[in-house]
């Protein structure tokens, strides 16, 4: 088979880890409960930020962010490991900045993520994601974004949905832990 993954927020997660960034660097103790209850991708507001300030800490600690020692979820690694033992076809689709493209390869291939030559597309945005799965006709596809899944409901691909709290009103099969990943795909 072959299997498409989002990265950020899907197999790492991310939003979580510069939130804890964002903590430091602004010397606040700001809880993980005003984490999980944001509503939109961006974690700027629990730190009394604008959306331009937002943007500008976000855009100026993208570095950071994304090559430290951000966690991978649960299971999700181990999960990617066996699908690869088992000879299925892994894919890699994020929109993180084209600058990002080969550090982020080479940073998921560090932490023991399969990553074969040709299967991770980088540097597109949200919406150029569906014309790479549509094109590389995946049969399972994993992301955290409605804005992603929502437009590939008319092809064969089977979504899943990475539970995120900015995606609770999205009605798509959803995976709350990676552990649940097999059920979810037989669905």
């Amino acid at each position: 088979m072959k299997f498409g993954f989002d990265i950020d927020d899907t197999l790492i997660n991310l939003r979580a880890h510069a939130f804890s960034l964002y903590n430091k660097k602004l010397g606040k103790d700001i809880t993980l409960e005003a984490f999980h209850a944001l509503e939109r991708v961006e974690i700027h507001e629990p730190f009394g930020l604008t959306d331009a300030e937002g943007a500008a800490m976000w855009n100026s600690s993208l570095e950071e962010i994304y090559f430290t020692d951000c966690p991978i979820f649960e299971m999700a690694l181990e999960t990617l490991q066996t699908l690869h033992q088992e000879g299925h076809e892994i894919y890699y689709i994020t929109s993180r900045p084209k600058q990002y493209c080969q550090q982020t390869q080479q940073w998921m291939k560090a932490q023991g993520f399969p990553v074969k030559e040709g299967h991770f597309y980088c540097g597109m945005q949200d919406a150029e994601k569906v014309n790479i799965i549509k094109k590389l006709v995946l049969d399972v596809y994993v992301d955290d974004k409605p804005a992603v899944l929502e437009t590939l409901q008319d092809i064969h691909t089977k979504v899943i949905l990475k539970n995120q709290s900015y995606n609770q009103y999205v009605n798509l099969p959803r995976m709350h832990h990676w552990h649940e990943f097999l059920s979810k795909m037989n669905d």
